[in-house]
């Protein structure tokens, strides 16, 4: 396991640049120029020393000076093109890496069984997605072409030192070992705690979306002193772990980043000896110093990229753990069902073996065409009923198949193509009203849309809108009322005009005045349909072609409203509590 995950980390940068087409090649020649860059910008010191020597030597004159002048702004010139170059090529790689990277997780998480996706928090999730993700990109668009560059040219200096003085070269070198030595004991400090602050600052993501997403509870149970210690402690922790790692590595850092580049501490003193000797020239003293500071300033970019390196690696691998979720299993050839008859042959289901199996071999048909109604106590298994057919989660044993087949042996995207699923809460994207419906049919024209909407009654309330039709639904829709929300999400099941319907208390936030236009509208619109409904108005059931209930993770009964009043204790009693609750509510009214 430990080998599998070294060769991993061996092969992050590979991964990384996988999810961007053709982006080894581009980030390629972004590194060539950076290079280029670097190395001509040696060439104005080449043209001072030349200048120098020259004038030492008593035979400098105009033209000599023009044409160094020349020779160093053209150099210059090529140096800043070519950088610019680099830098146009490595942040069209970074973007494109970023976008492909983004896309992978959101479809990751699109294939995978809900519960791997519950298994993060939204804040760790908007963690990767955002955050994480965009911090890969001021590394790979600098650190990468930037730092190839920063490598060669303390290599190209010091060549150019032995071309002048092997002595001068290698006294260049006298505090790298150092350096060297510090800076990898900062890593090994700091690779101990990467990892602890990365779910550090998860952690601290999470509890900042929870408490913002959860301010209007806070504020309505008083609690925001209780809420706000947590949000600020989560914080705090975060502030004291941060400032305890810098600390741990805060000696070590400022050693290597002393001795690193440190190039002039040999160079210096060994050139004025060698100059006294006679062994070398002032003018090559003079070459020898820019060419040791050419050198300082590549060492200690280094140092700071291969820190950004480090980072984007660890980044990297953290997004890979999304990337690697498993996904549903997905069938090479698709099958297609002809007819849309539902059947669960003992299906048995749980979220989390250590917290036991949620169904308990489910036996069920729902015939095409029919209306079947689940009902039961909370916590019965109806939901997980209607999204094991919808395919949110694969059952643990047993089969579900629609027209004898197995939903298995169907590519995930065509079984939502055959399912319209609507449910009590329901997410609205912050976009146009118009478009959140027409996400059932995404080449829906204006008038079927309008037609939809009219079906859901929600043509009245969206004609009030500030825009209309155009107008936002806010963010996760939170411009409109949880009835309204409903209503857009029914008319885009509408529009969708799947052969098979799902619907979890499709009305429960309606108000009264539209609920039984809208159960009519409904009722006519699936006519002919697969329904299965999750209900907990029994009212609006009792007409369905089979009634079942589910208790505990069982089939306890099934049958008409008629037959289940007649022998299901448990129906009977919801059926009493059920009209006892509608009765008090009226009564509640009239005394009003």
């Amino acid at each position: 396991m430990n080998e599998e995950a070294t060769n991993e980390e061996k092969k992050w940068f590979g991964t990384l640049l996988s999810y961007a087409k053709g982006s080894g090649g581009r980030l390629a020649t972004s590194v060539i120029f950076s290079m280029i860059s670097l190395v001509f910008g040696l060439v104005p010191y080449y043209c001072v020393y030349r200048i120098l020597d020259r004038y030492i030597a008593g035979n400098l004159d105009r033209v000599f000076i023009q044409n160094s002048i020349l020779a160093a702004l053209c150099a210059y010139l090529i140096k800043v093109v070519c950088f610019g170059i680099s830098t146009g090529i490595s942040h069209y790689v970074a973007f494109n890496v970023l976008e492909g990277l983004r896309l992978k997780v959101a479809d990751t998480f699109l294939k995978a069984p809900l519960g791997e996706v519950y298994a993060h928090s939204i804040g760790e999730i908007k963690g990767v997605i955002i955050d994480k993700i965009e911090d890969i990109e001021p590394p790979l668009a600098h650190v990468v072409p930037e730092g190839a560059g920063h490598i060669l040219l303390p290599v190209v200096c010091f060549v150019a030192l032995m071309l002048v003085d092997i002595r001068v070269a290698l006294a260049s070198l006298l505090a790298l070992p150092l350096g060297l030595v510090f800076m990898m004991l900062t890593f090994k400090l700091s690779g101990k705690n990467m990892e602890k602050y990365q779910r550090a600052n998860a952690g601290m993501s999470s509890m900042i979306v929870e408490y913002v997403e959860g301010i209007e509870v806070i504020k309505a149970f008083g609690k925001t002193g209780v809420s706000y210690e947590k949000f600020a402690g989560a914080i705090c922790n975060y502030r004291d772990f941060v400032i305890e790692w810098l600390k741990s590595t805060w000696v070590t850092m400022k050693l290597a980043f002393a001795f690193m580049p440190a190039t002039l501490l040999g160079v210096v003193p060994v050139s004025i000896l060698l100059v006294g000797k006679g062994s070398m020239t002032i003018s090559q003293m003079a070459l020898s110093v820019m060419l040791a500071m050419a050198m300082v300033i590549s060492m200690a970019k280094i140092e700071v990229f291969s820190n950004g390196l480090r980072q984007m690696q660890y980044t990297v691998l953290e997004v890979k753990k999304f990337l690697d979720i498993n996904s549903l299993p997905e069938p090479k050839i698709d099958k297609l069902p002809e007819e849309f008859t539902i059947e669960l042959n003992d299906v048995h289901f749980t979220y989390d073996y250590q917290m036991g199996e949620v169904l308990h071999g489910i036996d069920l048909t729902l015939n095409e065409g029919s209306f079947t109604a689940l009902v039961g106590p909370s916590g019965g298994g109806k939901s997980t009923v209607a999204k094991l057919i919808a395919r949110f989660w694969d059952v643990s044993s047993g089969s579900i198949k629609i027209g004898g087949i197995d939903i298995k042996d169907m590519k995930v995207t065509s079984l939502a193509d055959i399912v319209s699923f609507v449910t009590q809460d329901n997410f609205l994207f912050s976009r146009s009203i118009k478009e959140n419906i027409r996400l059932g049919k995404p080449d829906a024209t204006d008038e079927e849309v309008i037609s939809a909407a009219k079906a859901a009654c929600c043509d009245e309330f969206i004609n009030k809108l500030p825009d209309g039709y155009d107008t936002s639904a806010g963010e996760a829709g939170k411009r409109l009322s949880g009835g309204e929300r409903q209503r857009i999400a029914i008319a885009r099941m509408m529009l969708k005009n799947a052969p098979i319907v799902i619907l979890d208390e499709a009305t429960a936030f309606t108000d009264p005045e539209n609920e039984t236009k809208l159960q009519e509208s409904i009722a006519n619109l699936t006519r002919g349909k697969t329904l299965l409904v999750i209900a907990h108005r029994l009212s609006t059931i009792k007409n369905a072609d089979r009634i079942v209930v589910l208790n505990d993770g069982r089939i306890e009964d099934m049958g008409t409203q008629d037959e289940l009043m007649q022998r299901s204790s448990l129906y009977n009693r919801m059926w009493q509590a059920h009209i006892g609750a509608r009765n008090w509510a009226a009564g509640n009214l009239k005394e009003a």
